[in-house]
Parts: C-alpha cells; sequence; structure tokens
C-alpha cells in the first residue's frame, strides 16, 4: 500500500504497534475504490483483528478470541498459541511443536502485551553455528540425537502521547529495509529487554533510540564463587545503546541514519542513556583512543528507502563497523568493514504478483570484535545479518495472492561465505586493513524453495512447504539434517504467533 502510495510509512524499524498498523488500515478504508477486490477483502480481514484499536465495546464484526473484552476504558485480548511443523527428507524427519498463550491490553494511553511459547524440536536446525536466516533460539541441553527444547517470553508496556511513545520492553528488534533478513539489525538473536522511545513530532520526521541488555555468555571470573553445592557462575555484563533519525522528503523518499555502541565491563553507563549521542565520540571520553582493549565496539548505519515510483519500493542498507576514510581507495590499507545491502521490490507487477530482488555483501571482520564482551551479538548470535562477515547472497522472490488469505511465493538464493578472519597483533598494528573479501570460499548453498501459506481465520493458518538445497563447504554450517543436496517437504498448522 505504501508502494502504491495510499499510505507514507517508514519501515526502516519493526515490529509495528498495533494502533499504527490499525490507523493505516483505517486510512486505507477510505480509500476502497482505489483497491482491487483482492486488496478490499485482505482489509476487510484485518480490520477483523485490528479494528480493536479503532472500536469500544463488543458489538461490531470481529475476529474470533478466546477471550476479548473491552469497554470505553479498557480492553484485553487473550489466545492460545499452538502449532505444529513436520519436515521430512531423505535423512529423516524433524518434528516441531509449540504451544503457549498470548495477550495484548489497553488502559487509556497505556499498553500492555506478552506471550509465552514452549517449544520441542526433534531436530536442532537454527543453532548459532548454523547459517540459516531462521530465528535463533536458547537452547536447552541439546541431547546426542541433536534434540532440544526452548521457550521464549516477549512482552513490555508502553505510553503513548500524540507526538512519541516510551517503552519497556523484551522482544526481537529489526532495524533496516529489507526482502529476507536484515544487515542492520536482523531480529536473529533471542529477545532481549530493553528501553526505548520514538519521537514523530512532525509528518517528516521519525526518532527512536533504544537502550538494551544483552546476553554475553562470557564468564565474569572475578564475580564467580564456590558455594557449598558448586559453582556460582556469573556472566559479564554486556549493553548496547543505539538510536536512528529518519528523515522523509518530499519525493517518497526516507533517509536514515543512525549509530550504536556495545559496551561491558563498566556496569551501566549513564552517557548511553543520552538518546541524541554519538557513541564512538562519548567512547572516547571515557575509555581513551589509545587501544581497541580500552574501549567499546561503536558501529554507524545508513538505509534509504524510495517509493517515488508507484508500485515500486528501492531500499539499501549501509551497516559500518569500522572505516578510514582516508585509505578507503587503497587496497592495502583500506579498514573497509562493513556490510552493505541493496534490493527492491515491484508490488503488483502483474495483479497480485509481487516481483523482489536483493543482494547483501559483507566484508571480512565486520559484526566481529576481539573483546568476547564486545561483539555484536547475544545469547552467542550475531545481531546482524544471518550470514555474519565476509559473505554475500543474492536472494529473488515472486510472491502471488490469488484472493485475501492465501500466499504462493517462490524464491530462491545464492549465498557465499569466506573464511572467518583470525584477529592478531603483528608489530603492535591490529591485522584488519587490507583485508581481501571472499579470497576463498568456505561454504556456498544454492536453495530454491515453494510455499503456500492460507490463513484459514485470523491467526489461524496451514502451510506446506518445499525446497531444494544444495549446500558444500564446511559442515560446522549446515545441521547434517539439511546437508548436502537434499529435498525437503515441509507441512504444519499455526493458531496466534
Amino acid at each position: 500500500m505504501a508502494a502504491e502510495g495510499h499510505i507514507r510509512i517508514n519501515t526502516f524499524s519493526k515490529p509495528f504497534a498495533r494502533n499504527f498498523i490499525a490507523a493505516q488500515l483505517d486510512s486505507l478504508d477510505g480509500k476502497r475504490t482505489a483497491l482491487n477486490k483482492r486488496q478490499i477483502d485482505q482489509l476487510d480481514f484485518f480490520l477483523k483483528d485490528y479494528g480493536k484499536e479503532l472500536q469500544s465495546g463488543m458489538d461490531w464484526n470481529r475476529r474470533r478470541d478466546l477471550l476479548y473484552r473491552s469497554d470505553s476504558v479498557f480492553s484485553v485480548t487473550i489466545n492460545p498459541i499452538l502449532g505444529g511443523t513436520l519436515m521430512a527428507n531423505e535423512n529423516g524427519t524433524r518434528i516441531h511443536r509449540r504451544v503457549g498463550a498470548e495477550f495484548f491490553a489497553t488502559a487509556g494511553k497505556f499498553g500492555f502485551y506478552g506471550s509465552l511459547r514452549d517449544n520441542n524440536v526433534t531436530e536442532v536446525i537454527a543453532a548459532p553455528q548454523y547459517l540459516t536466516p531462521l530465528d535463533g533460539q536458547n537452547y536447552k541441553n541439546i541431547s546426542a540425537e541433536n534434540r532440544s527444547d526452548y521457550n521464549e517470553t516477549i512482552g513490555g508496556i508502553s505510553y503513548q502521547w500524540n507526538w512519541g511513545d516510551i517503552s519497556l520492553v523484551k522482544d526481537r528488534y529489526v532495524w533496516g529495509n529489507t526482502n529476507r533478513h536484515a544487515n542492520i539489525f536482523s531480529g536473529k538473536a533471542p529477545s532481549y529487554a530493553a528501553l526505548s522511545y520514538r519521537l514523530y513530532p512532525v509528518k517528516w520526521l521519525d526518532f527512536q533510540y533504544m537502550h538494551g541488555w544483552l546476553v554475553s555468555e562470557v564468564l565474569d571470573s572475578a564475580r564467580t564463587y564456590l558455594t557449598p553445592n558448586g559453582n556460582r557462575r556469573v556472566q559479564t555484563n554486556k549493553n548496547i545503546a543505539a538510536n536512528f533519525i529518519t528523515i522523509k522528503s518530499k519525493w517518497n523518499i526516507d533517509f536514515t541514519a543512525g549509530n550504536s555502541i556495545i559496551y561491558s565491563d563498566q556496569g551501566i553507563q549513564p552517557v548511553y542513556f543520552i538518546p541524541f549521542m554519538f557513541y564512538k565520540s562519548a567512547d572516547h571520553t571515557y575509555s581513551g583512543t589509545g587501544s581497541n582493549e580500552l574501549g567499546q565496539n561503536a558501529q554507524m548505519f545508513f538505509d534509504v528507502s524510495v517509493r517515488s515510483l508507484r508500485k515500486v519500493h528501492f531500499h539499501a542498507s549501509l551497516f559500518v563497523d569500522e572505516v578510514s576514510f582516508s585509505n578507503i581507495w587503497d587496497s592495502g590499507q583500506h579498514t573497509n568493514i562493513m556490510s552493505l545491502k541493496l534490493g527492491g521490490t515491484w508490488y503488483n507487477a502483474l495483479p497480485n504478483l509481487n516481483l523482489s530482488a536483493e543482494y547483501t555483501r559483507t566484508n571480512p571482520w565486520t559484526y566481529r570484535h576481539q573483546i568476547p564482551s564486545t561483539t555484536f551479538g547475544s545469547n552467542q548470535y550475531n545481531l546482524g545479518h544471518y550470514l555474519g562477515e565476509n559473505a554475500d547472497e543474492v536472494y529473488l522472490s515472486a510472491t502471488y495472492r490469488p484472493w485475501k488469505t492465501l500466499m504462493l511465493k517462490g524464491s530462491i538464493w545464492q549465498a557465499r561465505k569466506g573464511p572467518e578472519h583470525v584477529y592478531e597483533i603483528i608489530l603492535g598494528n591490529a591485522n584488519v586493513t587490507g583485508l581481501d573479501f571472499m579470497a576463498d570460499t568456505e561454504w556456498e548453498q544454492l536453495g530454491l524453495r515453494l510455499d503456500a501459506d492460507w490463513e484459514i481465520l485470523n491467526g489461524a493458518a496451514i502451510f506446506l512447504a518445499g525446497s531444494y538445497q544444495s549446500t558444500k563447504g564446511n559442515p560446522l554450517y549446515t545441521p547434517g539434517f539439511l546437508s548436502g543436496d537434499i529435498l525437503t517437504l515441509e507441512m504444519g498448522f499455526r493458531i496466534g504467533w
């Protein structure tokens, strides 16, 4: 709808708030003559759910819920979470079951939400070492047969006023426009707690700040101690502060710039609670500039979103871990430690058919750091692109929606990864200058996937998929269940998310 010019939204930062989604749907409700039949039917389908943010009381055409109560002061929705997936290929079968519950509520200008999902998998395919865009999880003990359980709870509380909101949440942040997997904050790492607020005082400006509590999984030996029944193991603290500002031009082009810092070992630092801050400079003040062993790990990022042509969305994201502008073109001395993503989507290229293409390239040493407690990650997962450093990917997809709740999608991708950079100090200098991109290919994958997803009722769907993957190279990057040249069939259902 944004690409067709019916609404104007900033797609850099996700997830979106329910009342924001509802406002966009309400705006589209007044533009029905500009929509085709499938779009109108899909709009009505979504309004049965997000109409809760627009309606008061119980007497309106709404979706089915386990529990829904609403009046002029308070509203609450509670629903179950159930899901099952069966995957089968020549290596065997994999079963994933999910059970839990979710709720969301409002009281005046306050919003609340939460969910708990308990999962069991007979094959772990998204552990930290595996190269997959699937969400990472904090697995419990993984058995010798590669079985495991995991659970995740997300939720938060927020307060909103006319031109901003503030929230304390535990969730997965996604920053950066993308069709497949973002290269700034991808949402792959398990959810973590963060204090966040957003400002949108005028139509042409968005600002967001967040301070998060990451999980280092690095032992703090000084705070680890003996107890009568064993060791009390304590991890070193690890935090992130980040902000961005988006300027929306009248040509339907959005420019976003931001920066972040991963810091540890010094407790909570008040300077990183200042929202409008360039954190690398602040780190120089507090940690000095003489050595990376003293300082923290700072990043910058930029994003451009272009919807100037009707039905077309172009986007580009640049994540900068380190760069020397004086040596940027010097092949032997450059420190171009960064990730670049370019992509676009042509919506309704044919009626109800969307075509997308995307390229991602990440240079050596990006997202990493020589100090383990300040890497760009949490729970051993990279916060950025799933392939990590020294990698690239080409991704193409076609999505067809013949009617409101059925999605058919075909996608193809080629991904490559070179060897990880080994950090050393040579003659007093770090060996991070003049690094060659993909000098060797250590792992590569060609994939083709067909998906069918039918949302029968709001929040309840069945799905079917078939995929072919040809994976070569380092076996540590691919679970045995999906290794080699493999054809996999997948089917399942989900209730709730």
